[in-house]
């Protein structure tokens, strides 16, 4: 009877265990693995809720592109190959290799965070077609970093200053805007850039404001001009399109609702406010709750820097994208993007 017992034992440990084999592991590679975006959202999301959401149909083995020591452009890429199932990035990241995908992050055309919302969810039609027919993936959500801001290692007093100085840009459309305001556009990997400002390879230098603070740009700039004129940043989760149709239905709903309710919702609730906060840290305007202050300057933008980003926007950045990325781009965007930002886009 003992030895039946102890045999009964074992056979429920062996069927525990064989059902906790059934969890389907998701290879996941995620963004920045030092800046807000992983370590409040992405990493509590596929390291801890995923089985809870999924009622333990699904876990991930989680790691970054920069822990990985790939470029931010290789994710999708390697994810359409199937060398992981889940990749997640900057989208400005992979716009050499679709065109129409820079038009998800346009420069100044959202100054806060429910704008950029309405635009980023108006556009997800089409990131969804760019992401199956370029990388043969499934986009399950769109989070953002906190606006791309400009840091300057140089006194400036508004948008105008910008014109003649070398900077860093955060993306294609973005370098082009620069372009058309008299500037020089720069292309520099994030981590290249506390050194390029301090040696003068560059004089600003655009980022998201908390991920400046946290990479320690203020100790190499003076100025900070907090307007959006690197877009948000968006990030794409997507998943190979090849995994997801291993997938069951249950397992697909839960990974798209786990996704929605636990990384992009919450990074979109918290955008604005981080933007009110990395601008008190960065400049001493206000109470910091991250850390020590910084000195940084405080430039304000002015009605007239935005009338002039705006024109600037509608006249030669937009109308220059809709010519490269060519098809019904243009159309489509001014049909979704472009209608809830009151923005027109006329092609050239």
């Amino acid at each position: 009877m003992k030895k039946l017992t102890i045999l009964s034992a074992v056979s429920a440990i062996a069927l525990s265990m064989g059902t906790t084999a059934q969890a389907e592991e998701l290879a996941v590679v995620g963004s920045w693995s030092g800046l807000p975006l992983h370590k409040q959202f992405e990493a509590p999301f596929w390291n801890d809720k995923l089985g809870e959401v999924s009622g333990g149909e699904l876990s991930a083995s989680l790691t970054t592109h920069d822990q990985m020591g790939i470029s931010g452009g290789d994710v999708y890429r390697m994810m359409s190959q199937g060398v992981f199932d889940v990749g997640m990035t900057v989208a400005d990241y992979a716009v050499s290799d679709s065109v129409a995908l820079e038009a998800l992050d346009v420069p100044m055309i959202a100054t806060d965070a429910d704008t950029a919302k309405k635009a980023v969810d108006a556009a997800r039609p089409m990131v969804d077609d760019i992401y199956k027919d370029v990388f043969n993936a499934k986009v399950l959500g769109i989070a953002p970093y906190p606006p791309q801001v400009v840091f300057c290692n140089a006194e400036i007093n508004s948008l105008d200053d910008l014109q003649g100085k070398k900077v860093r840009a955060s993306g294609r459309m973005t370098a082009k805007f620069l372009e058309a305001l008299g500037a020089e556009g720069v292309n520099i990997g994030f981590g290249e850039v506390p050194g390029a400002l301090q040696r003068g390879v560059v004089d600003c230098a655009i980022t998201g404001a908390g991920s400046g603070y946290n990479a320690g740009w203020w100790e190499v700039s003076t100025h900070l001009l907090p307007i959006p004129l690197g877009g948000w940043d968006p990030v794409v989760t997507a998943i190979n399109l090849d995994k997801w149709n291993t997938l069951s239905d249950a397992q697909k709903a839960a990974l798209e609702k786990g996704v929605k309710e636990n990384l992009e919702d919450p990074a979109w609730e918290v955008a604005q406010n981080a933007l009110n906060n990395d601008i008190a840290c960065l400049t001493g305007n206000g109470e910091c709750p991250y850390g020590d202050a910084r000195g940084l300057v405080l430039v304000e933008a002015t009605d007239e820097d935005q009338a002039k980003a705006k024109a600037v926007l509608i006249s030669e950045v937009l109308p220059d994208w809709a010519e490269r990325a060519g098809g019904d781009w243009a159309q489509r965007w001014s049909d979704s993007v472009g209608k809830v930002t009151g923005v027109s886009l006329e092609a050239k």
